[in-house]
């Protein structure tokens, strides 16, 4: 279960920072409530990775709560905010995905 919390606080931490984003390119009224939905994000995010680690090992919980906001940062700036998705990036996205998953195997 704890594992499943993990997972989604990884995919808030995605929410928070694509937030973040959409915050940089907006102005006025907009831009308030993207950093509202960033606080949001934030605020669930921390709070499952808390209770996450109540019983999953803090350095593989963290590493990857971390690498699930980092992959999925990635992909979302690829798909929405237009960034490079060149061979090397897509190579080094796979193996941060494969590395995940193997702390995951490793720490069950």
């Amino acid at each position: 279960m704890n594992w499943l919390l993990l997972v989604i606080a990884g995919l808030f931490e995605v929410g928070f920072a694509a937030c973040l984003g959409q915050a940089r390119i907006t102005e006025g009224g907009t831009r308030f409530w993207w950093l509202a939905g960033f606080m949001a994000c934030l605020t669930v995010s921390m709070s499952l990775l808390y209770k996450a680690v109540q019983t999953l090992p803090v350095g593989t919980a963290y590493a990857v709560w971390t690498g699930i906001g980092a992959a999925g940062t990635a992909v979302v700036g690829m798909v929405f905010f237009k960034e490079p998705a060149d061979a090397w990036r897509l190579f080094f996205l796979f193996t941060l995905i494969a590395s995940i998953i193997g702390l995951k195997v490793v720490s069950s």
